[in-house]
């Protein structure tokens, strides 16, 4: 039941944003899937599969992202600066995906350890697969450059570790004006209105500066026959 799996899945990722994982409950993801739990139960068999399964699925969208920039009718080394550009965006609104390319979870997060050693094996396919674990940060770069091809995969690997450093990067400060007044609030300066009137980051900050954007362009754009090397 491949749609009821991923209204599940969504209906878990949903709860996720409200809130941490060990109060969600799985009466409520299968009703808010509209589903039976047991539909729920014979999918992911536990709270934990169903955890394996979200972290897994989001390591699957995710390089299936990078799959689809990379493939873009537009020179490699545009497509490269964009995957690492749609990272940084990505793992700023996904708490999941940030926690699987960088290891830094939480206890808001779903643990992603695999099933245990000796366990049953799950009936459903996609399960087992789930079941064997996510992988790893390191793994997930690979797999990542991988996407490349040979020939751009040490620009790849510079392109994703420069996207990662602003991933684990703390956010710029913000400088807060003193109070007005009228005592109405207002905004920091330097910041934006956002659509339901809270305040944005600073029109001078941007995730992934141009600047850097250009230079992994121009890394890739330098033609090179050296053999690959992996980059520390």
């Amino acid at each position: 039941m491949a749609n009821a799996r991923d209204a599940l899945l969504d209906a878990a990722l949903a709860a996720l944003t409200h809130r941490p994982w060990s109060a969600i409950r799985m009466a409520d993801v299968a009703a808010a899937a509209r589903v039976s739990r047991q539909t729920l139960y014979n999918e992911f068999g536990s709270k934990e599969g169903l955890a394996r399964a979200l972290v897994r699925r989001e390591a699957d969208t995710y390089l299936q992202g990078v799959r689809t920039l990379l493939a873009a009718p537009a020179p490699p080394g545009h497509n490269v600066a964009a995957v690492a550009e749609w990272i940084v965006t990505r793992a700023a609104v996904r708490p999941v995906l940030r926690a699987l390319l960088t290891g830094a979870w939480n206890e808001r997060l779903p643990e992603p350890r695999p099933a245990r050693p000796g366990a049953r094996p799950a009936p459903v396919p996609a399960q087992r697969r789930a079941d064997a674990g996510p992988p790893a940060p390191g793994e997930l770069v690979a797999q990542t450059v991988a996407c490349a091809g040979e020939r751009w995969a040490a620009g790849c690997e510079l392109a994703v570790r420069l996207a990662l450093s602003h991933v684990v990067a703390p956010p710029p400060p913000v400088t807060l004006r003193p109070p007005e007044p009228d005592g109405e609030h207002h905004a920091p300066e330097g910041a934006r209105a956002a659509p339901q009137g809270q305040w944005a980051e600073p029109e001078s900050w941007s995730p992934m500066t141009p600047a850097i954007t250009r230079l992994i362009e121009t890394i890739l754009s330098v033609e090179t026959t050296s053999p690959r090397k992996t980059i520390p």
